[in-house]
């Protein structure tokens, strides 16, 4: 399902610092996913009206642990300008949601990643179909993801 036209991308923004970087003067391998879920609860932070992970675990009761991950790497993130990360969902399955993760620094792309998280109860952490209002929030916002 094609993402609608109301329905702008969602954008998290990262100050990337020195701290963040190692001695090759680029951000640490290990920082980049951080950034990535960082935009992702921040993602879930807008749709939901400031509910992000911790609110869904303990005032929802469910959680979206993840159960799969990844990167491609194309141009190395630094603190020279804003880290500007495009969160998209791409699929909505029986117990599952994939987000697409575009990291781009000074309007080039650096690292796109995938990454799937799986409903569950945070009670006794089974499997559960997604909420009601999670399928019906995130259903018009899907987006195609590239085939790659």
């Amino acid at each position: 399902m094609a993402q609608s036209p109301q329905a702008p991308n969602f954008v998290h923004e990262i100050r990337v610092t020195w701290g963040d970087c190692d001695p090759a003067r680029i951000a640490y391998t290990a920082r980049l996913p951080w950034f990535a879920l960082d935009a992702i609860n921040a993602w879930w932070e807008h749709h939901l009206g400031g509910d992000g992970w911790y609110q869904m675990e303990l005032d929802r009761g469910y959680g979206t642990p993840f159960v799969h991950m990844s990167m491609d790497f194309a141009a190395p993130v630094t603190p020279r300008h804003r880290l500007m990360l495009q969160v998209d969902p791409t699929k909505l399955g029986d117990t599952s949601i994939a987000f697409r993760v575009i990291g781009r620094q000074g309007g080039v792309t650096c690292f796109t990643g995938r990454f799937v998280c799986v409903f569950i109860k945070s009670d006794d952490f089974t499997k559960r179909r997604p909420p009601v209002e999670i399928a019906d929030m995130v259903t018009p916002l899907l987006v195609v993801a590239d085939p790659t």
